[in-house]
């Protein structure tokens, strides 16, 4: 009587109850979800007679299209593995995946076509390439094949531990890993999700955040769970996004903080497109609680702090809202929502341990280390036993992430352990300066590293960018924080640039700022 968990279930009970109902929205495009899964129905049929098969890799490298979304549907469904790559790498790095993977098939954006012919020649395991728009000469052309095909693709069955993506790793220091998720891990992912942020059928979802990162945390398919309607958007920008919120009627929306500090700062008439009562789902590095506050307080949104790795389906907490919340200030409040919070009900076991492997006290001060074990963390990475073993080891996961437990038992993120600050014997968090900073009226957004000083072996250095037509000191910035934190804590420099670096995903690239500190203020 068991079937697999999978998240290709979703897809048969959204067929049945709500085949009439908005689906997918990508500009004029509407779908039904009927249409929706006539299509993916029909793309699935196309690579089943392209000799895809169970196992088999297809790679994708789009923006946020209906197209990429089909994908979660259309390869899965045939037992084929999706390999969502992030479109903002180069050339250079999609060969790699490319080729570490050994994908069969690569379906890509009219943008990257130029990108991928380029390498094309290095290639070795691809026998198909597919343009997802456009067209140019050696590419099928996705729209016309997808018409040509039958919706009747042959079934197969699907093994709940079978794998349903590979994605990969930023890859700043070293070479990308493919961190290899299965049905099960991202089916148990999306219910725990929905637990605690419910959707119904009367949600729009907006896509701010990138399909390809952790399978969009799984709204792929929670979305589709919920029967609500997918709104797509190519490409962040405060504009189109309040426009859209408003023309689309947006409820729900994920993003980076990084995301959510460009809306919080984006011009007054954009922000006055904005309704209240849109729920935000933010991860991907620890935001600011001044952030959340101005976004609860300007705009009348909820947001909802949440916690994970890609190597976690990806998320592994959230920052429940309590009862005793409710009659807390404002600013107490957004603090608390700062925080990465509780276990989700069905990621499993979260400890923060010591280095003997001891779970530490919950005092809000101890340090020790994020590791987890459950239904969400990873199979392994692709073809990589040996960065498997680095990470998994004693039967948990090893997130590298630096955190404290306060006394109601919730988490917070001090920082990656590699980024934790040592001057003079003491243990500064980077993240809580930049808490601290990102209070002033003045600071848009702000990355603090150490840098090396003869006396106290290191110091916090604070790179900071200002909001538009605002203007403050070096001096005035570390005042700020030695009035709001231990004094060997505040910056010891301030060096004022354009933009941060960052990741793909949003997340600051801190070896940058401690490797280029020169180069990086001279821009």
């Amino acid at each position: 009587m068991e079937v697999p968990l999978t998240p290709v279930a979703f897809a048969r009970r959204a067929r049945r109850l709500y085949a009439d109902r908005p689906g997918v929205v990508d500009g004029p495009l509407r779908l039904t979800y009927g249409d929706f899964f006539d299509r993916c129905d029909r793309w699935s049929s196309a690579l089943q007679s392209f000799g895809i098969r169970h196992g088999d890799r297809v790679v994708y490298i789009a923006p946020n299209t209906h197209a990429q979304l089909e994908s979660f549907y259309a390869v899965p469904q045939i037992g084929a593995v999706l390999v969502p790559l992030n479109y903002r790498l180069t050339a250079d790095d999609f060969a790699y995946m490319i080729n570490h993977c050994g994908a069969r098939v690569v379906c890509a954006h009219a943008d990257y076509l130029e990108a991928v012919d380029g390498v094309r020649d290095g290639l070795t395991t691809v026998e198909r390439f597919v343009a997802l728009e456009g067209s140019r000469p050696g590419w099928m052309e996705y729209e016309t094949t997808l018409a040509a095909a039958s919706p009747a693709f042959a079934p197969v069955e699907i093994g709940e531990r079978d794998l349903l993506t590979i994605n990969y790793t930023s890859g700043t220091t070293s070479r990308p890993k493919g961190v290899m998720i299965t049905h099960r891990n991202a089916y148990m992912n999306a219910v725990g999700t929905l637990i605690h942020q419910p959707m119904t059928p009367a949600d729009r979802y907006l896509w701010t955040l990138p399909m390809f990162h952790a399978n969009g945390w799984t709204f792929t398919w929670i979305v589709t769970a919920a029967g609500a309607a997918h709104v797509c958007l190519r490409k962040v920008d405060p504009a189109a996004v309040f426009q859209l919120l408003a023309a689309e009627s947006v409820t729900m929306l994920c993003a980076a903080p990084t995301v959510l500090i460009s809306l919080a700062n984006a011009p007054e008439e954009a922000r006055r497109l904005a309704h209240r009562g849109v729920r935000v789902v933010t991860a991907g590095a620890p935001p600011s609680a001044a952030t959340i506050q101005r976004l609860e307080e300007e705009l009348g949104w909820t947001v909802t702090h949440v916690y994970g790795l890609t190597e976690t389906a990806p998320l592994i907490t959230v920052c429940e809202p309590r009862p005793e919340h409710a009659s807390l200030s404002l600013e107490e409040r957004a603090t608390i929502k700062a925080r990465q919070g509780v276990e989700l009900v069905t990621s499993g076991e979260l400890r923060v341990v010591d280095e003997a492997g001891g779970e530490v006290p919950h005092d809000g001060a101890t340090l020790g280390e994020i590791v987890v074990r459950g239904n969400v963390v990873m199979e392994g990475y692709y073809n990589d036993p040996e960065a498997t073993t680095g990470v998994i080891r004693d039967g948990w996961f090893h997130t590298g992430d630096a955190a404290v437990v306060h006394p109601d038992g919730y988490v917070e993120i001090r920082d990656r352990f590699k980024d934790v600050i040592i001057s003079g014997g003491e243990n500064i968090s980077s993240v809580e300066v930049e808490g601290v900073l990102m209070r002033h009226p003045a600071v848009q957004e702000v990355g603090v590293v150490g840098v090396p000083n003869e006396r106290w072996g290191e110091v916090p250095h604070a790179f900071v960018v200002l909001k538009p037509q605002r203007s403050a000191t070096a001096e005035e910035l570390v005042a700020f924080v030695r009035d709001r934190l231990a004094h060997f804590k505040a910056p010891h420099g301030v060096t004022f640039i354009r933009e941060l670096p960052k990741t793909a995903t949003g997340k600051i690239q801190k070896y940058v700022l401690r490797g280029g500190r020169a180069a990086i203020a001279a821009q």
